[in-house]
């Protein structure tokens, strides 16, 4: 009867079992310090841990532009921003271009943390520390205690070292850090700190395609040749 309940319920178009993030920041970093930067957050979370002036009346009209002028800065390009809803709350969504993933702190947006990015012969380790919020009260929105708030990481090379608590790097080289959105609001900090190799994953299977190739090339040569020489071994015979 639970299994039925359940299979009703999630047929109904919610699952209880789905995590509620209401603070997700995901970066997806590039070797050479370029970023891809996706922000989908509540508007109350925005408000509440970045400060941001914006409606917390989920009827009320939700100006993009003030968004945009918000994320926008000379470290991040606003690329787009989306808004949507759920749980009776305004939610924004915003993908931002990043030159220089050390240089995103500038950003008012994301100046609560701190960005490095070393790279050595072997190896690149890349380190965020996520400190204080803007602690800024908002009223009931209908948080129920269980909100999140999230960190994820999406790399392009083969990960030697990571500290997340879920200790899994998971398909597609993805790594999560969370926090309850309370103890973000508090400013409890997060410490990422991640190793991987210096060669992407993407030039390392192009190069394994490529010499797969050649092999094959190599092999039907070989194997033509072969014929060739046993065809010409039986006309002289």
């Amino acid at each position: 009867m639970a299994g039925v309940a359940l299979l009703l319920v999630t047929a109904c178009g919610v699952n209880p079992l789905s995590r509620k993030y209401e603070y997700e920041e995901e970066i997806y970093v590039d070797l050479d310090g370029s970023a891809t930067v996706y922000v989908n957050a509540s508007v109350p979370a925005l408000v509440a841990l970045r400060g941001v002036d914006l409606p917390l009346d989920p009827a009320a009209r939700l100006d993009r532009q003030d968004v945009r002028a918000f994320f926008e800065s000379p470290a991040a390009r606003v690329a787009s921003v989306t808004a949507s809803r759920r749980d009776r709350r305004r939610y924004v969504h915003v993908r931002m271009e990043v030159d220089d993933i050390r240089r995103l702190g500038e950003a008012p947006a994301f100046a609560w943390s701190s960005y490095r990015l070393t790279a050595g012969e072997a190896s690149v380790e890349y380190q965020q520390v996520v400190g204080p919020s803007a602690g800024r009260a908002v009223p009931d929105v209908g948080w129920q205690g269980s909100e999140l708030a999230a960190f994820r990481l999406h790399l392009p090379s083969r990960v030697t070292f990571h500290n997340s608590p879920t200790r899994e790097v998971r398909r597609g080289n993805i790594i999560v850090w969370e926090q309850a959105l309370a103890d973000r609001q508090k400013g409890v900090p997060i410490e990422i700190d991640v190793r991987m190799g210096s060669e992407s994953i993407l030039v390392t299977t192009l190069l394994l395609f490529g010499t797969m190739m050649v092999l094959v090339a190599a092999t039907f040569v070989l194997f033509i040749w072969f014929i060739k020489r046993r065809d010409e071994s039986g006309s002289a015979a």
